[in-house]
């Protein structure tokens, strides 16, 4: 029977190194965001719709999506984001469920799916468990201005797109305190596999 696990986080919360030490341990990983980078891959069917909803100015002069500009108009208007993940999402979806349902099949001991927006976009139901990596927002912040270079104001505008990690903290079923080293966040994670029989 494997488990599917449901790894969310914030920006700047550290997911992609509790990502990287399960796939380390072994677990495959079916990840939403390369998932999403590769929907809108020319030829892609939400390529298509993103080029003719947002026009000539999101594309690069190779006719490539400009992830920058195309980034920089969603974050600015909720209603542009919202028709973007309209595109993109049920795109996203179904190679997701493609992925886990292909881990199952070869028999793993879990899959995780590393989901960004689990909580927002409602997908719980598509995992058994779901795993918070968690920080304060003071770190979140810190973190984010750190590895973007982004102005306070900058960061915070992202950091504020997304639900808070204290909110999502009472949907979890586990929470991964990830403010202290990786070696800590390493041996809390072994600890709640160990808890869901998914490691020795």
């Amino acid at each position: 029977m494997t488990l599917v696990i449901g790894l969310t986080g914030g920006i700047a919360s550290g997911k992609s190194t509790v990502s990287s030490l399960l796939k380390e341990l072994g677990f495959p990983i079916v990840d939403a965001d390369v998932i999403a980078k590769e929907a809108v891959d020319q030829g892609k069917p939400a390529y298509s719709k993103i080029a003719e909803v947002f026009g000539h100015r999101v594309l690069q002069p190779d006719g490539a999506i400009d992830r920058a500009q195309l980034g920089s108009e969603i974050f600015a208007d909720p209603e542009k984001r919202k028709m973007l993940n309209e595109i993109v999402h049920p795109e996203v979806r179904k190679e997701m469920i493609r992925q886990r349902d292909e881990s199952i099949q070869q028999g793993s001991k879990a899959v995780i799916l590393d989901i960004p927006l689990l909580f927002e976009s409602k997908l719980t139901h598509f995992a058994d468990k779901s795993l918070l990596v968690y920080v304060t927002p003071e770190t979140q912040l810190e973190r984010l201005m750190k590895r973007n270079g982004y102005t306070q104001k900058e960061a915070q505008q992202r950091i504020d797109s997304q639900m808070p990690l204290d909110e999502k903290k009472s949907l979890a079923d586990e929470v991964l305190d990830n403010n202290g080293t990786r070696e800590e966040t390493e041996i809390q994670l072994l600890g709640i596999l160990r808890k869901w029989k998914i490691s020795e």
